[in-house]
């Protein structure tokens, strides 16, 4: 492998195909990382669920399925068939990884603990792109090998600040879109939302914030959450209020740019937000709630936030949202958003850890060493 192309391996979720309509914010991130890096002449290696898209400079590995004996299923302590089928599937992974010598970076993009956990197993540089705050099972995993093993990013300062006391040290790389593939839209009488239909993205407070504001509203995204769709948003929808769908990237970068603004309402805090980033480089000016990692991608030329929750506050702010530029919103994107900037960080990172291998500072066996007697210094 020359010294500028590079052969990366990405871990992605072992459950959902990276390939259109997206399953959600974590899958879009991945397909396009890969792309990008594929488009920049690198060779990458996905891992990620069957199915998912492969294209040229890009190989997908297969996912392992495990068939249990009807003797292993009979045992009373077996855990469910999904956490079985996860466990199974990335401990195959991280041991051909660890026998194998072709990759030059593994990057994990997963919420698995094991690709940290045996991270210290391979001889290649692994980097984790932390997504979510930290869960019980990737805290055990960053405490059972002292970090050791593999390098952090996180995709905000909110997200890096939720593992303080857990991960040491943390790079900022926030997720990019690719700026040509949401290209600036002529805005319309409409706004827009779009995500997984769940309780925490809060489909529910978008379309109340509309139906005060007087606007018209069109969301999309999949179905994840059929008792709360049901129960919170099928009753809303009427002539003014409209489901379309579960859009591939195409059509829902035409609706988005068609709107006269998006309206973005977690009920937590977002790691990063990535649908932020997505309306903007459609020059769609964003109201949204100031949660997690948002307010670190706008500025007030390109959003409105407001206190979260505050529906009636979300509700007002639309108006003065609806008025800003869509050229400076746009503009503000190229420079702040892009996939270029998030591609040119990562490869940084990439290089930097290739040529400064991990040390090891942990003794792996420290357990076994006699109570009360310490190393002597190096």
């Amino acid at each position: 492998m020359s010294a500028d192309k590079l052969h990366i391996a990405i871990v992605a979720s072992n459950r959902f195909p990276i390939k259109q309509p997206f399953a959600g914010g974590l899958e879009a991130h991945t397909w396009h990382l890969a792309h990008s890096l594929a488009d920049a002449g690198h060779e990458v290696t996905l891992f990620a669920g069957p199915g998912s898209d492969s294209a040229p400079g890009i190989a997908c590995l297969d996912v392992q399925v495990l068939e249990l004996s009807p003797q292993a299923r009979a045992d009373v302590s077996m855990p469910s068939d999904t956490f079985m089928s996860d466990h199974h599937a990335y401990l195959r992974l991280m041991l051909d990884l660890a026998a194998s010598s072709q990759y030059d970076v593994v990057h994990n993009h997963s919420l698995h603990y094991l690709p940290i956990a045996m991270a210290r197993t391979l001889a290649t540089p692994v980097l984790t792109t932390l997504h979510t705050p930290p869960t019980p099972w990737i805290q055990s995993a960053v405490a059972a090998c002292d970090g050791v093993g593999t390098r952090f990013a996180a995709v905000s300062r909110h997200t890096a600040s939720m593992w303080n006391g857990i991960v040491d040290e943390i790079d900022i790389v926030p997720n990019g879109v690719d700026v040509l593939g949401w290209p600036e839209g002529s805005g319309g009488p409409y706004l827009a939302w779009s995500g997984r239909f769940t309780p925490e993205k809060g489909p529910h407070l978008a379309i109340e914030a509309a139906v005060r504001a007087g606007y018209p509203i069109k969301l999309a995204g999949p179905i994840s959450d059929p008792e709360y769709f049901a129960r919170e948003i099928g009753p809303r929808l009427n002539d003014r209020v409209t489901y379309v769908g579960h859009l591939d990237q195409r059509e829902l970068a035409a609706l988005v740019g068609g709107a006269a603004a998006a309206l973005v309402t977690p009920s937590w805090d977002e790691p990063y937000g990535l649908v932020v980033a997505e309306a903007l480089a459609c020059g769609t000016p964003v109201a949204a709630f100031a949660r997690g990692g948002i307010p670190e991608i706008v500025t007030a030329d390109c959003a409105t936030l407001v206190p979260a929750d505050d529906v009636d506050a979300l509700a007002a702010a639309i108006p003065r949202t609806v008025a800003l530029d869509r050229k400076t919103v746009r503009r503000h994107s190229i420079l702040r958003c892009s996939a270029e900037t998030m591609l040119d960080a990562y490869l940084h990172l990439y290089r930097g850890m290739m040529s400064a291998p991990v040390t090891r500072l942990h003794d792996p066996v420290k357990h076994l060493r006699p109570a009360g007697r310490r190393r002597r210094p190096a």
